[in-house]
């Protein structure tokens, strides 16, 4: 009797599909995982090739092509919803593959600018969130949060903490307001509490301080000395004179300030009115509200921006005059340039 043994072929592919099946009954096994949770980005109409891909760069996965043959041996290799999921780390196949069919960990991940006011941060979050400016709008409003945060103004302006932030699916303003002014409470430390007696200033004076300090330098190492000149200028009874203020007060971002701008008729319009304004005109970071509470020592009382991003500083009005002339002649050479780049390039 002879006996017909399979071929090599045959034997391989009986083990590779043995081996497959052991390896995805294996990693199908478990629930979200214990490890670290980690950022993962299904592109939009991304196949299942590339959202495996994307869930092994993460370490949500270990082996795409398993999770591949799980998926379609499930019949659900399809039809995966696309966005920014939030998953732990060597979480089960059946976890992974049940977020990407229902939408379970989807999360918005928005990141708000040092420096952006609430005219700025509002439309960000209604474009990320899906929420109506409206209901932002009663948010940063919230008379319940602006007492708790023993905010005198009216809204919530300059304690939406400048960060990045990953907000679960159907996050309402509300929430994602409260989690951002919540992080302003987590920054803020109790020393700077007590700094606050050595400046006679209160926390919003404070934060509106630095909000300026925040709005004027391009400089990291210029951010302690912007502070001082205002508190010089505070101390000696001088007007701010700042400029983003009167933008603030305009309620859009203009180039360049022009003398028919200050004369708006504004609480913040810091050329016309003594003292600081009612609140910040924008939200600070870390480094702002640092060089406001620790200004450096230094005696200067003017300063004046170049098109490098650096300000000359000056003790007195003299020496501001000749620096804002050196200042002028500068910019007027890179609008020349300008001009000349922009004729070339038609």
């Amino acid at each position: 009797m002879r006996f017909a043994f399979p071929s090599e072929r045959r034997l391989r592919g009986a083990f590779a599909g043995a081996a497959a099946a052991a390896c995805v009954a294996l990693a199908a096994c478990g629930g979200g995982g214990t490890g670290p949770a980690v950022r993962v980005t299904v592109p939009t109409h991304a196949t299942m090739r590339a959202a495996a891909d994307s869930l092994a760069k993460a370490g949500v996965i270990h082996w795409p092509r398993i999770f591949r043959v799980y998926a379609s041996l499930r019949h659900r290799d399809r039809a995966i919803k696309a966005g920014t999921y939030l998953l732990h780390r060597d979480a089960g196949y059946g976890f992974v593959l049940d977020a990407l069919r229902g939408g379970k960990g989807l999360v918005h991940v928005v990141t708000i600018p040092e420096g952006f006011a609430l005219y700025q941060i509002e439309p960000l979050l209604a474009a990320r969130l899906g929420v109506p400016l409206d209901s932002l709008d009663a948010a940063v409003r919230d008379t319940a949060l602006l007492h708790a945060l023993e905010i005198p103004t009216g809204t919530v302006e300059g304690y939406v903490f400048p960060d990045t932030y990953v907000f679960p699916e159907h996050t309402t303003a509300r929430t994602a307001i409260g989690m951002m002014t919540q992080q302003f409470e987590h920054v803020w430390q109790p020393a700077w509490t007590a700094r606050l007696d050595t400046l006679h200033l209160s926390r919003n004076d404070l934060v509106t301080l630095a909000s300026i300090v925040e709005k004027e330098a391009r400089l990291s190492q210029e951010r302690p000395v912007i502070a001082a000149v205002y508190l010089n200028r505070l101390r000696d009874g001088m007007l701010l004179q700042a400029d983003p203020t009167v933008q603030y007060a305009l309620g859009r971002h203009v180039t360049r300030v022009m003398f028919k701008d200050l004369e708006i008729d504004s609480p913040y319009n810091t050329y016309k009115h003594a003292g600081l304004p009612p609140g910040p005109i924008a939200s600070p970071g870390r480094a702002s509200l640092e060089a406001a509470l620790y200004p450096a020592n230094v005696p200067f009382k003017y300063f004046v921006a170049f098109p490098d991003g650096h300000h000359e500083f000056r003790t007195n009005l003299a020496g501001h005059e000749k620096a804002v002339a050196e200042a002028r002649r500068a910019w007027d050479s890179v609008a020349v340039v300008r001009r000349a780049d922009s004729v070339r390039a038609k």
